[in-house]
């Protein structure tokens, strides 16, 4: 494959899917609601529960890290907590009751009514993932998804679901990652600078 070609299709590609979330005015609409979710629970004393398997892992860690540290401003930490970074936990929770119950067991564990689960899934369809929500609902915790195109089963049970316009999964982790900084952005702005 010649490289100077596929790095022209794999950029233009990405370009499309910025292009198609910057004009998409019920993804900004569902944004905003996600943002003002966040700021209500972070205002109340509550926390953020990230939720996600492999590079949604990974999306879930790097977005807590920002909110407990900082994105841009100095100010004091934001509650976010990434449920995929305690291997003694994670390795319990599969061993003794299985993967499927990864998030459900911690949601039950560590949340409480009025925190904000946010559930990263490309597909839309992790068992481990969809198993977290009624966990988090009977504890009336908000659930708030993150996916690819068509939204999965998670976009029929969560209360609100940002699917990103694509359905490859490098592009929808981009986007993931992308309303991910705007969503820290905005709470750090909106918390500490009241804009």
């Amino acid at each position: 494959m010649n490289i100077e070609n596929f790095w022209l299709s794999q950029t233009t590609d990405a370009l499309r899917v910025l292009s198609d979330i910057q004009h998409n005015e019920t993804l900004k609409a569902q944004f905003i609601a996600f943002v003002l979710i966040c700021e209500d629970a972070l205002h109340r004393g509550n926390k953020l529960l990230f939720a996600g398997n492999g590079g949604s892992a990974a999306d879930a860690q790097h977005l807590a890290a920002e909110l407990v540290v900082r994105f841009k401003l100095d100010r004091p930490g934001l509650p976010a907590l990434a449920l995929t970074v305690d291997s003694s936990v994670l390795t319990a929770i599969g061993n003794d009751y299985g993967f499927d119950q990864l998030f459900s067991r911690q949601v039950q564990a560590l949340g409480q009514a009025g925190d904000v689960l946010i559930a990263l899934s490309t597909s839309g369809n992790s068992v481990n993932i969809l198993n977290a929500v009624p966990a988090a609902k009977s504890s009336g915790i908000k659930v708030i998804a993150m996916t690819g195109a068509t939204g999965g089963a998670l976009a029929q049970i969560a209360d609100l679901c940002l699917c990103m316009p694509s359905e490859d999964t490098p592009r929808i982790q981009e986007a993931h990652t992308l309303l991910g900084h705007i969503l820290c952005d905005l709470l750090e702005q909106r918390l500490f600078r009241n804009i």
